[in-house]
């Protein structure tokens, strides 16, 4: 009973996703504010993760809106909008880390007293930026945005065979970096 319940909560959501898609395609403004109501927080959250840096995931969210508010035309299907904007929100994070400066290695050290789950975060953080960059958003998506195979692989427009790989690699190569962070003190 609760399966047939979250399954039709999915489809009227779609059917309520469509029919806004469609309201946005004659630049009604009140389904603009609904979706980007609807998906802001994520944008954020995912441009966060990837670029380290809330303030500028926050730019890039509202850049990814309107690129496809711009670009709306582009969409051949409008079931597919919600993996459409996360695909220029990617992109546009994508762009930012390839055009940042290199960086110091140096990280700033914080006073004793630290959380351990703090430094644990950070850690992960840190070694994260070990990883490649197609295998890192991959890994961010799957498993600290809790996407499924199926919405990674649409949100990156990849195969959801690529999306299995890349993760078995990643999670691979962090398990090898988080053992020699930690037993060997690297970092």
């Amino acid at each position: 009973m609760a399966e047939e319940w979250a399954l039709t909560q999915k489809a009227e959501i779609r059917a309520d996703e469509l029919a806004l898609v469609a309201r946005l395609r004659h630049n009604d403004e009140i389904a603009m504010n609904l979706i980007v109501t609807r998906h802001r927080d994520r944008l954020i959250r995912v441009a966060a993760n990837l670029l380290r840096d809330r303030h500028e995931a926050e730019d890039v969210a509202q850049e990814a809106f309107l690129k496809a508010f711009r670009e709306i035309k582009k969409l051949r299907d409008d079931r597919a909008f919600s993996g459409y904007i996360y695909k220029i929100c990617v992109r546009l994070c994508m762009d930012k880390i390839r055009s940042r400066k290199p960086m110091s290695e140096a990280v700033e050290q914080g006073e004793g007293g630290t959380d351990r789950r703090v430094e644990t975060k950070i850690l992960v953080h840190e070694l994260l930026e070990h990883l490649p960059f197609e295998q890192r958003e991959t890994l961010i998506l799957r498993e600290m945005e809790q996407m499924s195979y199926d919405e990674v692989a649409e949100m990156l427009d990849i195969p959801v065979g690529t999306v299995r790989s890349r993760l078995h690699a990643a999670r691979e190569k962090f398990r090898l970096i988080y053992l020699e962070a930690t037993e060997g003190g690297v970092a």
